[in-house]
């Protein structure tokens, strides 16, 4: 492996785990269309920084677009507060006009200069290890890997100090403005650092990814984990794991690296959503299969309740007879009486059913529910 495949992945994997860092909030907070919105929102202010210096490298382009991240949050905020329209209508509203500005001044008046709506969109990982940066005429290293680094620790860091205060605010606001914390602070702090976290990225691997990987991995987290502590933990995993197994395919197919990786953070969340423990389809489809064998075997062990000692009884508790009373199908009637037997929810006498203590006291606890 050369030093530029192992700088690439680096970046990937740190770039990824910071997106999905602060994807995590976005996702609990119902806000997982913000990310798109201010990946895609801070082209203009790219644009106008690069306007104002003529250099793509000056880090004015970075605080300009962080400064339009935290504009865009600003008016959607402002837009929703109107209670005119809801916060997803008001997103759809700021950042399809900010970016459309944006793709109009690039094409209209930076046509000539490689800052290209291409690579604004999907980006090229494998560019990224040559912009170097270059310390006391020494080169130490791409300075995405750096930058990312420095946001990546920031994230870590704010995280950390208002880890109770976002929890709370999170999952209850009413109780954290109780409480005497500021939410109107908190919420603008997060979007700054959502803002300067998917700037880092933006300009190494293309809003798409971006999106990506601040939503796919923490949705993914959500389906696995029931507290917030794991849930951070998994969707850093999550992150990791589709930067460098995008990586990978990409080699491997010979295919573009951050379209892979944002491939591999779709099939990952696909994996999950399908065959997660509790949460996965196939675990809620087996549940409700479970539960309609139950209730059969609980509405049969009912039946044989009622016309246990009844004159009838000889009648209504013959196997042969079941499906005919209940208004089953044969075959289904056959089937739940076997499991009830294996449940020991009651026994088979010759041709005769009779309920066990257990079938005895399910049949009396569905009756007084």
């Amino acid at each position: 492996m050369t030093i530029h495949q192992l700088e690439i992945q680096l970046i990937a994997t740190i770039v990824a785990v910071a997106c999905s860092l602060m994807g995590v909030f976005l996702v609990l907070r119902s806000m997982a269309l913000m990310s798109d919105a201010i990946s895609h929102a801070i082209l203009i202010g790219i644009v106008m920084a690069f306007f104002l210096t003529r250099s793509l490298s000056s880090p004015f382009l970075i605080i300009a677009a962080a400064l339009t991240g935290v504009v865009t949050v600003s008016m959607v905020e402002v837009i929703k507060r109107t209670g005119l329209v809801k916060e997803d209508a008001a997103i759809g509203i700021v950042f399809p006009v900010l970016f459309s500005l944006g793709v109009i001044l690039i094409s209209r008046y930076a046509g000539d200069i490689h800052l290209d709506t291409d690579m604004v969109l999907l980006g090229e990982l494998a560019f990224a290890p040559f912009n170097r940066f270059v310390f006391a005429g020494s080169d130490i290293g791409p300075k995405a890997l750096y930058v990312m680094l420095i946001i990546l620790a920031v994230d870590a860091l704010f995280i950390a100090i208002y880890y109770k205060e976002l929890k709370i605010g999170t999952f209850d606001p009413g109780l954290a403005v109780s409480l005497g914390i500021s939410t109107l602070f908190l919420n603008y702090a997060f979007m700054t650092m959502v803002s300067v976290t998917v700037v880092g990225a933006f300009d190494a691997v293309g809003s798409i990814l971006v999106v990506a990987l601040m939503i796919a991995p923490p949705a993914s987290a959500y389906l696995l984990a029931d507290r917030l502590g794991p849930m951070i933990f998994l969707s850093v995993i999550y992150g990791g794991t589709s930067a460098l197994g995008g990586y990978w395919l990409a080699r491997s197919i010979d295919a573009s690296i951050a379209g892979s990786m944002a491939t591999m953070t779709g099939v990952l969340f696909t994996l999950t959503f399908l065959f997660a423990p509790y949460r996965g389809i196939v675990s809620i489809i087996r549940r409700r299969i479970q539960r309609k064998w139950d209730f059969a075997q609980t509405m049969l062990a009912v039946h044989l309740l009622h016309h246990e000692d009844q004159p009838d009884a000889a009648f209504e508790m013959s196997v042969d007879h079941l499906h005919e009373h209940l208004k089953w199908e044969q075959k289904f009637a056959g089937k739940v009486t076997q499991l009830a037997i294996r449940q020991g929810l009651m026994l088979r006498k010759e041709n005769y059913l009779a309920l066990t203590d257990k079938g005895r006291d399910t049949a009396r606890k569905a009756l007084i529910l």
